[in-house]
């Protein structure tokens, strides 16, 4: 990977902790910096009676969010050193300190272990399974269009899969055209 503009990786986070143009009024975080607050509460395994704040839907819809943007940054075959500090690095701006960096370091080991596993279409399928809702899924799509901006630019194979997210989202045609434009509109201004 070509080592990325640091002011395009504070643009990427920056826009990932906003809401979509079409979020409803009073919506002031994207789904991502939402779910991370949740996530970030999740007990210890010594601490699983105390009470945490912790909402196993909500860090379950994290924990997709941020696959479904793996998926597509995974989506050439090459995921270097470079690419997921970088990926790491714009995820944990933009989740505004509710995650740590050992708890992300560690979901993306499991992402990294479950598409080996599982291989692409398989856990395609599963963060469409994941995403209940029309406006998550939608939310979705902008994010991972987004964070495919971080290696400069989205290419054809992240477009594709893109794509089968949409699909497994059972979202129109546009969704993914949709997505894009909106992730370009918030990087150029």
């Amino acid at each position: 990977m070509t080592v990325v503009d640091e002011s395009l990786l504070a643009k990427v986070a920056r826009s990932l902790t906003l809401p979509p143009d079409d979020a409803p009024t009073g919506i002031s975080n994207s789904i991502l910096a939402a779910a991370a607050s949740s996530y970030g509460s999740k007990p210890d395994e010594d601490e699983m009676t105390l009470p945490t704040g912790f909402d196993i839907n909500a860090a379950a819809l994290f924990e997709a969010v941020v696959e479904a943007a793996y998926l597509v940054a995974n989506a050439d075959g090459e995921f270097d050193e470079d690419e997921r500090k970088a990926f790491q690095s714009v995820v944990l701006q933009a989740c505004k300190d509710q995650i740590d960096e050992r708890q992300l370091e560690a979901l993306v080991s499991d992402l990294a272990e479950l598409l080996k596993e599982d291989g692409l279409e398989r856990r395609v399928v599963m963060v469409g399974r994941t995403v209940k809702k029309d406006v998550h899924r939608r939310e979705v799509l902008r994010i991972a269009s987004l964070l495919a901006h971080v290696s400069g630019g989205v290419s054809d194979v992240e477009r594709s899969v893109l794509t089968q997210l949409a699909q497994a989202f059972e979202l129109g045609n546009d969704a993914v055209q949709d997505a894009l434009g909106e992730a370009e509109r918030a990087l150029s201004s």
